[in-house]
């Protein structure tokens, strides 16, 4: 399953951006609050005490350096990760900066997905919706169809991948801490930029206030 749902949920995506308008659709921006609130309480509460236990004083160094990572790609992709896409979509150019960055961060979060099952679940909602913006965006611009499916692909094989890595390469796993912290800054800059972002002047609704709060509690109690 875990290659498998990484998988699906960008196949899931993609429908999505078929039938729907993910960008002024109210129940997607929803679950984009719940997405990033449940990725949130999942590294809070089971990826943060599971590096620290190795009692390595550089932990916290290389969270703030996964964060760091984080906003270098995001001048790549221009916020494709917390579901935001500000680039032209009446350009035939083929996005290969935005490619990179979602190359590099699908392919760092796989690595704790070998050990943590609750986090698989996160990273798929998370998935979902940053697909189907992804696919509106890319299915609305002038790129070929045959690019499309090529994009589509690559950054839907890049979490399974990146778990394959984690699961096989003995070296890796001896650098397993400190890559999971990498993550972990990756998806608190992430994850806090959705919630404060989805929100329109910065702003809490009831509804969104629910969703974040229910996200929080499903974490905790899985």
């Amino acid at each position: 399953m875990i290659y498998i749902l990484p998988l699906l949920s960008v196949l899931v995506g993609y429908f999505i951006a078929l039938f729907l308008k993910p960008n002024s659709s109210l129940s997607f921006k929803l679950l984009l609050s719940f997405s990033g609130a449940y990725l949130l309480s999942v590294t809070v509460f089971e990826l943060l005490p599971e590096v620290y236990e190795s009692g390595s004083s550089k932990i916290g160094i290389f969270i703030m350096i996964g964060l760091l990572l984080q906003i270098m790609l995001e001048f790549l992709s221009k916020g494709a990760e917390h579901g935001h896409i500000h680039h032209n979509e009446n350009t035939s150019n083929f996005p290969a900066l935005l490619l990179i960055s979602l190359v590099i961060h699908s392919f760092l979060e796989g690595f704790p997905l070998s050990s943590t099952e609750h986090l698989l679940y996160g990273v798929v909602i998370h998935k979902i919706p940053v697909a189907a913006i992804l696919s509106a965006f890319l299915l609305h611009s002038q790129i070929s169809k045959a690019k499309v499916f090529f994009f589509l692909s690559l950054f839907a094989i890049m979490t399974p991948l990146g778990t394959w890595f984690a699961s096989n390469f003995e070296i890796l796993k001896d650098y397993n801490n400190y890559i999971n912290a990498v993550v972990i800054g990756i998806f608190l800059h992430v994850s806090t930029t959705i919630l404060f972002e989805a929100s329109k002047n910065h702003t809490f609704n009831a509804s969104k206030l629910l969703v974040i709060i229910a996200g929080i509690l499903l974490a905790y109690f899985l």
